[in-house]
């Protein structure tokens, strides 16, 4: 199971597409709960993953610090901007098995959602880990718009050196429409996916299994079937504990009323719910897709169409994926490139897989 536990509903950023912290009222900005109510609840499962979530978790490290003294898990994660990395001690650094930092791609795009010199400080602290000696899994998490060049802005940071694997999320969730969100998809991201998926087989073929998570992740389900619906695993296999102590199924979904379970100190167990329904269900693409995200599903701020158009953004990635399966698997049976370095997620680590 993941927890995806809150430090904190504060954030020092105010990036565009999400406003910054989240109501002091519904995620108190200090964690007002007992936190062995939390251990309690975690150490009852044996592979328990533990994820740092907030607002930006690292403006409450002595929580983090606690948790990971005093809390039994087999995996500890945490996402963040990064921006405050050197508040928290380099041997905690050391114990995360994933590490998340939030870069949308290159310098100008970053700093023209999350704000001037972001960029510049998430790339230093993912050098600074490295330097640390972290090995783990360092993933740059984009949040792709309208003015992201799909191609372009990977690369980019799969360039960089420093980090293992490039995951995205399309800014979809709480955004205003895009100016033409199926004109964007149709003759930038399609295309700009098709580049990446050939040079990721074109280096597959060499024997390197380049870090383009969905890519990854999509394959893996595909030969393996390692993830549900959704593919999160919002509320099968992973909830959120508010810093009020609230148990909610999805960490995005603190305000709404589908989505509360109960208090971290009321339940012996967090028993799985299955929301996603129809249409996702009957789709032919819905064991690689298992309905994207619960939260756009529940909520489709985007109306009807806007979900279809979404949709349509979906199915063209894993049309692509699908393409280069077959030599995948030619080069996986000649052992070209293994099962071990493809095989991804290795765990629940927070990243959604379909973006």
């Amino acid at each position: 199971m993941l927890y995806i536990v809150f430090t904190t509903g504060q954030c020092n950023l105010a990036c565009k597409y999400c406003g910054g912290s989240f109501r002091e009222d519904r995620v108190p900005w200090r964690v007002s709960y007992d936190p062995l109510k939390l251990k309690r609840l975690v150490e009852k499962d044996p592979h328990a993953v533990v994820a740092f979530y907030g607002g930006e978790p690292l403006l409450n490290p002595d929580f983090i610090r606690w948790v990971m003294d005093n809390v039994k898990a087999e995996h500890f994660v945490i996402q963040t901007n990064g921006t405050l990395y050197r508040s928290l001690e380099p041997r905690y650094w050391l114990r995360f098995s994933t590490v998340l930092l939030s870069v949308d791609g290159r310098e100008e795009l970053t700093d023209k959602y999350r704000g001037r010199g972001v960029y510049r400080r998430v790339m230093e602290a993912a050098r600074y880990l490295r330097e640390l000696g972290f090995r783990g899994d360092l993933v740059a998490r984009m949040t792709v718009t309208e003015d992201t060049d799909i191609y372009l802005d990977v690369m980019h940071l799969l360039s960089s050196g420093v980090f293992t694997n490039v995951h995205w999320q399309l800014d979809v969730i709480w955004s205003d429409r895009w100016r033409s969100f199926p004109e964007w998809r149709d003759r930038s991201y399609i295309p700009g996916l098709r580049r990446l998926a050939e040079l990721w087989l074109k280096s597959a073929e060499e024997g390197t299994v380049l870090g383009i998570a969905p890519f990854k992740a999509i394959l893996s389900q595909y030969f393996w079937g390692i993830y549900g619906s959704p593919p999160c695993g919002a509320g099968v296999d992973s909830f959120s504990i508010l810093t009020n102590g609230e148990v909610v199924l999805c960490p995005i979904a603190v305000y709404e009323s589908w989505s509360r379970v109960g208090r971290v100190d009321e339940l012996p167990a967090l028993a799985p719910r299955h929301l996603v329904g129809e249409p996702c269900t009957s789709c032919s693409y819905y064991h690689l897709c298992g309905g994207r995200c619960l939260y756009a599903y529940m909520e489709r701020l985007w109306g009807e169409e806007g979900f279809r158009e979404v949709c349509l953004a979906t199915k063209g990635l894993i049309e692509i994926v699908l393409g280069v399966a077959p030599r995948v698997r030619e080069l996986l049976e000649k052992g070209v490139i293994s099962k071990e370095k493809l095989y991804y997620p290795p765990f629940n680590n927070t990243v959604e897989v379909i973006p």
